[in-house]
């Protein structure tokens, strides 16, 4: 009867050994390599830790982030029998406007009188040399990553570009197994495979934080930016509603007083209330001019009107605007000009705005003494210095003086008119003219401001002599003088006014000078008095009830009888473009609110006189 035994035979445990053995390298290979990746792994999420709580440039975080994984690599294939030659690991970064690769990181094994390490272009049979700064083709690069055993791994970001490549150069393995050599090519090929996909990632990652921080850092200024808006606009309606209010209080308070019941106050009394109701109302005026100015400063909107400038004269009007405010103060006023300093290139109005803002501060705080414009040439600018003698100003307002809304204390103490404004336009207008305002002053020494002006001999620009809008609200770009003409019973003015005072106003003023003047206060009423009227101006505003002004203009100009009808509008509309866009409509000239009735009579004697 034939027996079994349990047990193997002796050729059996023999053939089993080598493969056990096999399969326990395998495995020890295999806990090397996944130890060896969480060890990069580690590392890289340190940096990118790194990157999440420190503002970093992309430059230094991506350098530090590519510098680990090749000292890592390094330390790696250093600490285990893997390295069993020389060998360099580098990363060159990808310059796609040139279609090549720029080697930034090198790390080159510890062996002793090691040389310069070659990567092997297989197809090509040429030798790549692996250094600091070396530069190697795409194509060469593309034959490293595709030969086996691969030399080059692509690291590429979620959208497929090209960041750069991993990059391991050696000397040929000696080894008398050749099975040892081939698993130590493979895993060390798995390796540099592994970690050049960690290496991709974690690039990938600190772009994004690098991203998210920057877009943080853009919110972040926003809303400081956003915050300094804020409390400048909350300082600005503070400051805009005092400086309001106060005009705004006396010209209420002195109109009930004159208006209250049983109050009646001689005729010299009436006077003075309505001197100071139309000073405050004056006072009112220049702030909202003012204040319209800085807006349109600041929003880049304010046109200048560049011509030549006859200084002399432009200096000796702007003295004469101020002579009686002197002359009310017992101050003697000074006018010194440099004969070299005929004409600049300069826009007059602003020009005039600039001067009359410094004269009228000098006024202010000069209670006895002088007050002087001086102009001077130096180097290539022109000097306007308005000097006096008054009671000067600290060091310390100084720092302030050109704030909108700042005014001194001792100025506001003693009553002084002004809206806080005049320097901070005088400054920005300089500005826009390429120059720019400076002070001297000592307490109780009088004061120095200088307007410094490029000096310019030709017109460079422009050269249109359009008057300015907001600042100079009302003017014209015709001499105000009082014209020759005369007015009779039959000139006819129809007036188109959806304001019952502003009506009353004008229709009073037109009429005591002569005019017969009609009223309608809407677009058909205005085609109706036309049926029965042949009026020599029509005075226009442009927001009626029932329809726009500029559009009814344009209707007129259609209709043949009604073409040669000169047209005046009258409106609120001050801002930028807002003339230009009444005088495209078809009207003949423009007038802003609150009207100005001296102009208002000189636009229509102009437009009402009979040609000659």
């Amino acid at each position: 009867m034939q027996q079994y035994s349990s047990l193997p035979d002796q050729n059996s445990q023999i053939d089993a050994t080598p493969k056990l053995l096999t399969t326990i390298q395998q495995l020890r290979a295999k806990l090397w390599l996944e130890s060896s990746l969480n060890q990069l792994q580690s590392r890289l999420n340190h940096y990118l830790l790194s990157a999440c709580n420190n503002v970093l440039q992309a430059e230094v975080a991506e350098s530090e982030v590519l510098q680990a994984v090749v000292n890592e690599i390094n330390s790696v294939m250093n600490s285990t029998n893997l390295a069993l030659t020389d060998y360099a690991v580098g990363i060159a970064m990808f310059q796609p406007q040139e279609n090549v690769a720029t080697v930034c990181y090198v790390s080159r094994s510890p062996s002793q009188n090691s040389q310069p390490l070659f990567v092997d272009v297989l197809t090509a049979e040429k030798k790549l040399l692996l250094r600091l700064q070396e530069v190697i083709e795409f194509k060469d690069l593309q034959q490293l990553e595709n030969q086996q055993p691969p030399s080059a791994w692509r690291l590429a970001d979620d959208s497929g570009s090209i960041m750069g490549w991993l990059i391991i150069a050696a000397a040929p393995l000696s080894c008398d197994r050749e099975s040892l050599i081939e698993s130590k090519a493979q895993l060390r090929s798995q390796l540099m495979s592994r970690s050049a996909n960690y290496c991709t990632t974690a690039l990938v990652q600190l772009r994004h934080i690098l991203s998210w921080q920057q877009q943080y850092q853009q919110l972040s200024n926003s809303n400081q930016e956003l915050e300094r808006t804020n409390q400048l606009k909350n300082q600005f309606l503070a400051n805009t509603s005092h400086e309001i209010r106060t005009p705004l209080s006396s010209i209420i308070g002195f109109t009930h007083l004159l208006l209250a019941p049983g109050y009646e106050p001689t005729i010299e009394r009436q006077r003075e209330y309505l001197n100071i109701i139309q000073s405050s109302g004056k006072h009112l005026l220049a702030l909202i001019n003012d204040i319209l100015d800085l807006s349109k400063i600041e929003a880049n909107q304010l046109e200048v009107q560049w011509e030549s400038v006859d200084v002399p004269l432009l200096c000796s009007n702007v003295l004469a605007l101020v002579k009686e405010k002197a002359a009310n103060k017992g101050l003697r006023l000074c006018l010194e000009i440099d004969p070299d300093i005929t004409s600049l290139v300069a826009d007059s109005l602003r020009l005039k705005q600039m001067l009359l803002n410094l004269l009228f501060n000098a006024l202010k705080f000069t209670s006895k003494g002088s007050v002087g414009l001086q102009v001077v040439p130096k180097g290539g600018s022109v000097h306007f210095t308005v000097w006096d003698t008054g009671s000067g100003i600290s060091q310390e307002d100084q720092t302030q003086l050109f704030e909108p809304y700042f005014q001194i204390a001792k100025a506001v103490a003693g009553g002084a008119e002004g809206t806080g404004l005049g320097l901070a336009v005088t400054r920005k207008l300089a500005q826009i003219h390429g120059g720019s305002v400076k002070v001297e002053s000592e307490v109780d020494g009088g004061s120095r401001f200088t307007l410094l002006l490029p000096l310019k001999q030709e017109v460079g620009v422009g050269g249109d002599e359009e008057a300015g809008e907001a600042g100079g609200a009302g003017e014209a770009k015709y001499s105000l003088s009082h014209l020759p003409f005369t007015p009779n019973s039959s000139v006819d003015i129809l007036l188109v006014e959806n304001d019952l005072p502003n009506a009353d106003l004008m229709q009073i003023y037109l009429q005591k000078l002569g005019y017969q003047v009609t009223w309608v206060k809407n677009a058909a009423e205005m085609w109706e008095a036309l049926t029965q009227l042949d009026p020599a101006v029509i005075l226009m505003d442009v927001y009626l009830a029932d329809g726009n002004g500029l559009n009814l203009v344009r209707q007129l100009r259609e209709h043949e009888q009604y073409q040669t009808i000169p047209v005046i509008v009258q409106t609120a509309m001050a801002m930028k473009g807002d003339r230009e866009t009444c005088l495209a409509a078809g009207v003949n000239d423009y007038i802003s609110k609150p009207i100005d009735l001296p102009l208002l009579a000189s636009l229509v004697a102009k437009y009402s006189k009979p040609p000659i």
